[in-house]
C-alpha cells in the first residue's frame, strides 16, 4: 500500500483546479490521485458551451492514468480553485470505482473513506458476464 500525503493531495488538487476551463459556471474543479506504483495524476473540469458535453476533473484524470501507465487509483481528493473539498458526482464515483476498485480512498466531508462507503453496491467489472 502506498502511503498517502493527504495534505499534498489536496494541494495538488486545488492546484490542478486553477487550470479548469470553467466560463459557464466558474466554478474551477481539481482532482489529485495517488497511484498504486506512487505518481501522483491530476485532473481539471473543462466546461462546454453545450453544457452536456463538459468533462468533470475526475474524468480528465481517468485520461491521465491511462497516458501515464495506467495502474490503480488508491487515494483521491477533489478541490475547488478556492480550496473548498468538492465530492465527485455520481458518474465520477462509477470512473473512481472502476479505476481505483472498492478500497481506493476518497476525502469526504465525513473524513477518508473507501469506495465502498462512498458509492455502496456499485456496480463493477465483476457484475458483468
Amino acid at each position: 500500500m502506498v502511503d498517502v500525503d493527504w495534505d499534498d493531495l489536496r494541494a495538488r488538487a486545488v492546484e490542478a483546479a486553477r487550470s479548469a476551463y470553467s466560463p459557464y459556471s466558474g466554478l474551477q474543479v481539481g482532482s489529485a490521485a495517488v497511484c498504486d506504483d506512487g505518481r501522483v495524476v491530476l485532473g481539471c473540469n473543462v466546461e462546454n458551451a453545450s453544457y452536456g458535453v463538459g468533462m468533470c476533473a475526475e474524468c480528465t484524470m481517468a485520461g491521465q492514468l491511462r497516458l501515464t501507465g495506467g495502474g490503480r487509483f488508491v487515494a483521491v481528493a477533489c478541490r475547488s480553485g478556492a480550496g473548498e473539498l468538492l465530492m465527485p458526482c455520481g458518474r465520477c464515483r462509477q470512473v473512481l470505482y472502476e479505476l481505483g476498485g472498492p478500497d481506493c480512498l476518497v476525502d469526504t466531508p465525513a473524513g477518508v473513506l473507501p469506495m465502498t462507503r462512498v458509492l455502496p453496491d456499485a456496480f463493477g467489472p465483476e457484475d458483468l458476464p
